[in-house]
Parts: C-alpha cells; structure tokens; sequence
C-alpha cells in the first residue's frame, strides 16, 4: 500500500516564519550595531568631549545604574503616552465619520482639525499645566491628543470617503441601507487608513508626552528627567533616558503593526508582499 505524503506541520510552518523573521531583522541589526561601533570609536578618534555626545559605553552604564529611576519615568511616560492617544483617537474617529457624513460637520469640524494641527507643541504645553496642573497626567495627555487627533481623523475621512464607486453601486443595487454600506463597505475600506494612522501616531504620542514633560512634571518623569540631568551635566543620564523614549516609541509602533496583522492580515500580507 502506498503511503500517503505527511502535511506540512505547525512546527515546519513556525520554522519557515522564524526564519523569515530572522532574515528580515538581519539587515536592521547589522545597521545598528555598524551605527553604534561607528560612534564608539569615532568619538575616541575625533576627541569629542562626553558632554557633547557620551559615548555608548557610557550611556549604557548610566541605563544600568539609573535603571529603577528611568523604568519609573518610562511608566510614567508610558501612561500619559498612551492616555492621550487613546483620547485623541476616539476623538478623531468620531470627527471623521461626522466629517464624511455630514457636509455641515465637514465645513464646521474641519477648520478646528486643520487649527489644531497647526498650534506649536510648544506654545500648547503651558496653557494644558494652567489647565489640569503640571504633575496631574491629564496636561500631558491633552497635548498628546492635539498631536495625533490631525492625522487619525484626516487619514479616517480618506478612508471613509475614497471608496470604490461600483462598490457602492453593487451596494444600491441591492437596496443596501446607508448603515448597510458604512458597515460593509466604508468601514472596511477605512481599516487600513486608520491603521496606518495608528502607525504615525503612536511615536507622535511619545514625542508629546516627553516634550510636554520638558514644562513640568514630577521628578519621574522621562522628560522632566531629561531636562534636569543635562542642567546637572550629567548627559550620559540624559542620553539614557533619551534612548529608553526612542526605545518606547518603537514599542508602541510595533504593537501597530501586530495588531494590523490581526485585524487585517489580508492587507498586512499584500503589503508585504506575500500575497
């Protein structure tokens, strides 16, 4: 009797994803540890003084002695962080189904999108400590809003309105209902502005966290942090805490992604190519 060929396994499959995975990370790694060999040295080789730029060896010593400060300001951070982003996206999501629904909604909303994209970060940030108090996380998390309400709700209204034009007459064909088409057809096709949205949002959260904390905050706080050890000259600290804040962003982009390729693995895969 002749034996049947045995199915590719779960284990075979997680193999050829961890591989894949590998593969793609090698060059991003490469680049980095180049980046910081390059640094390391150059430094020792030019003369640069630590308080110009500290090397990386000295910055990682000031992460592992100042560890437990900095995770507290990371924290912290972190909250204010994602606060304000979950603020300002709820927000902007409902402008923009208002937005492109509405004429009346898009002519009165609009203006006050466009107006809040254009106040500096920096003018904001001392009329939000007046406001809520500049140790109470709400101050911090108000500028975050302002910073990613503009490109959710923007990107939202593209998705929502750049839809298919026989998609909507297969739609009307069928006597299909407004709700009907916004669940079915809209909505789906706003999926992926939305995410990519979430993606440029997520780093401008942490950028206005810290640089609201730069106008007050407590002690634990990366940017108040930051700005107290480079008064003190103790920039490998600061330097610290800067790479943690970038380190940060990171993290939040990349849960982005993962959850794009949960909710829509159809678009993460075309985009990767893999479709």
């Amino acid at each position: 009797m002749t034996g049947i060929p045995a199915r590719p396994g779960y284990g075979s499959a997680f193999a050829t994803l961890g591989f894949r995975g590998l593969r793609d990370a090698a060059p991003v790694v490469g680049v980095f540890l180049g980046v910081v060999l390059v640094w390391e040295v150059g430094l020792g080789v030019l003369g640069i003084q630590q308080f110009l730029l500290p090397r990386p060896s000295a910055i990682a010593a000031a992460l592992v002695d100042q560890w437990p400060t900095l995770v507290d300001g990371v924290t912290y951070t972190a909250t204010e962080a994602i606060g304000g982003l979950a603020i300002g996206g709820v927000v902007a999501i409902a402008v923009a189904f208002a937005t492109a629904r509405w004429t009346v909604a898009r002519e009165s909303l609009l203006p006050v999108a466009i107006a809040a994209n254009s106040t500096p970060i920096i003018a904001f940030a001392p009329i939000t400590n007046n406001w809520f108090g500049s140790d109470n996380p709400l101050s911090k998390m108000a500028i975050v809003a302002v910073m990613v309400f503009f490109p959710i709700m923007i990107n939202t209204v593209r998705g929502l309105t750049f839809v298919s034009p026989s998609s909507l007459e297969l739609m009307r064909s069928y006597a299909a209902t407004e709700w009907q088409i916004l669940r079915r057809v809209r909505i789906p096709n706003a999926l992926p502005f939305v995410f990519t949205a979430l993606k440029v949002a997520t780093t401008l959260s942490v950028i206005g966290a810290v640089v609201g904390e730069y106008f007050g905050g407590p002690r634990s706080a990366l940017g108040v942090y930051i700005s107290g050890e480079a008064t003190l000259f103790r920039f490998a600290n600061a330097w610290a805490a800067i790479v943690l804040a970038c380190l940060l962003g990171i993290g939040f982009y990349v849960v982005a992604v993962l959850a794009e390729r949960l909710v829509l693995p159809w678009y993460a895969a075309l985009t990767r190519g893999d479709a």
